[in-house]
């Protein structure tokens, strides 16, 4: 009969029951359960939420299941470079040896993420050997421009450098000043990961310096001399790069180089050599540190132990 059934409810089961009632009376015990379905005696749902000590909550129920990892789908602007490569790590090993797995998840990452750069330069101050930023190239990671605007150096030029540059009189007509160009291009790599060839000159014209995590050089990239069958130390042009790796040419003809296509060229050979390179990124950031030592106490599976309940609960439920 059902009488008799409740008399055979542990003790353990009844001072839980005391103890629940306390917590309820506390306002310390909210009731998350299904719809429709409560306790005969109390009017409870079965399924609550218990407040511990420390401020955590866990299941009322014997067995919790362990959480698994879940990695998240995205990063925020202001990821670290640390967790930028290790999410690319994890990414990796969740490929399966799929390199079709890794590029598809690792879109997680793009297109916001990324962003390829080149500039050009014109020669000013004594006979033309300062080099200032005259027109600046950003693209996104699939290629389509996100800036390109011609730039008024701070100095008068001496050498246009038109037969590498592109740069003409007639561009300078409506140029804006250095100190805007340069305002509106850091906005748009700040927090990025930006891919360029030998972009230290780029940087250097634009008179900044971006974290070196975060920056792609492909001109230093081993990854992309071994792919074309170069040595590593090779000094190896974006040209020659470009004609190895993806057939075609570039900065061909007279007029000059285009700061659009180079940058172009640049982030089509970071995604020819992704997965290797931030793979090796990945392997080459020191170990994280030890996981702290996890407390007995926060171990939601034991929370029925009497050394788990606070003290004044204890002599109020008894």
């Amino acid at each position: 009969s059902p009488q008799g059934r409740s008399k055979k409810k542990s003790r353990k089961h009844q001072r839980f029951m005391e103890r629940r009632a306390v917590l309820e009376q506390k306002g310390l015990l909210s009731p998350h359960g299904r719809p429709g379905a409560q306790t005969t005696e109390s009017g409870l749902e079965t399924h609550t939420t218990l407040t511990k000590a420390n401020g955590t909550t866990a299941p009322c129920c014997d067995k919790v299941p362990k959480p698994k990892r879940v990695v998240s789908a995205s990063l925020s602007p202001s990821a670290s470079p640390d967790s930028i490569a290790r999410h690319h790590s994890v990414l990796l090993s969740q490929g399966n040896g799929s390199s079709k797995k890794v590029r598809t998840s690792s879109l997680v990452l793009r297109p916001c993420k990324y962003v390829a750069i080149d500039c050009e330069m014109v020669g000013t101050g004594p006979q033309g050997r300062l080099s200032e930023l005259a027109r600046c190239s950003v693209v996104s990671y699939e290629g389509d421009v996100i800036y390109d605007k011609y730039v008024r150096p701070e100095l008068p030029i001496v050498d246009y450098r038109t037969r590498w540059s592109g740069i003409t009189k007639q561009h300078m007509k409506n140029a804006i000043p250095f100190t805007v160009a340069q305002a509106e291009i850091l906005k748009i790599l700040k927090d990025k990961i930006v891919v360029g060839h030998a972009i230290h000159h780029d940087f250097q014209a634009l008179k900044y310096f971006h974290p070196k995590d975060r920056t792609r050089d492909t001109s230093q990239s081993a990854v992309l001399k071994k792919r074309a069958g170069l040595p590593i130390r090779a000094n190896v042009s974006l040209k020659n790069l470009a004609r190895y790796l993806l057939h075609k040419k570039i900065q061909v003809g007279c007029k000059g180089h285009s700061s659009v296509e180079d940058a172009q060229t640049a982030m089509e050979l970071y995604r020819l050599v992704e997965v290797q390179w931030e793979k090796q990124l990945a392997h080459s950031l020191p170990p994280r540190p030890p996981s702290p030592v996890t407390d007995p106490a926060a171990d939601s599976s034991q929370y029925l132990d009497d050394q788990y309940w606070p003290t004044d609960l204890m002599a109020s439920s008894l």
